[in-house]
């Protein structure tokens, strides 16, 4: 059993002499940053994507492995579309924490600077796709006046908020 299955392991206070804050920033891009220098060592960077979480009292981003937890910064959305496969049926996300889900495509929308996103997570977090991901989006991606895009995915059509 690891610490973070206890029920209270979010209420504990931190270790004397430390804080809960952290230096740690996830940018628009999907890099980290901590102290102002980019997380370039690749097994840390995975790491730290895949430990996003919510704290579950105040709602605020925060990391965790199950044995110690951070809150940090994210300047956009806590996760990226790296990648994605379109197929007839539906179109499957690879995210920036490596893990796969289905586009639930009633939540893609656009945002600044014409970035595309969606919901996952069962609904609870934001990702932003990457240009290259939005780009394979084109096939199946319309737009029928200037600012009005609809995707078609499964034989229906879903208008982009």
């Amino acid at each position: 059993m690891k610490p973070g299955d206890h029920p209270d392991f979010y209420r504990f206070a931190p270790p004397p002499g430390t804080s809960r804050e952290s230096t740690i920033r996830l940018d628009a891009d999907g890099k980290f940053w901590h102290d102002g220098e980019r997380v370039d060592h690749p097994a840390l960077e995975k790491a730290l994507h895949s430990w996003i979480a919510l704290h579950p009292d105040d709602g605020r981003f925060m990391l965790t492995n199950g044995y110690d937890w951070t809150y940090f910064q994210v300047d956009d959305a806590p996760y990226t579309v790296r990648a994605l496969r379109v197929a007839p049926e539906g179109v499957t996300l690879v995210l920036s924490d490596e893990s796969e889900e289905p586009l639930a495509p009633e939540t893609l929308h656009v945002g600044a600077k014409d970035a595309l996103y969606a919901k996952v997570k069962g609904g609870r977090f934001a990702a932003r796709f990457s240009r290259h991901a939005q780009t394979a989006l084109a096939p199946i991606l319309h737009e029928d006046k200037p600012g009005a895009l609809r995707l078609t995915v499964g034989g229906r059509e879903y208008p982009v908020g």
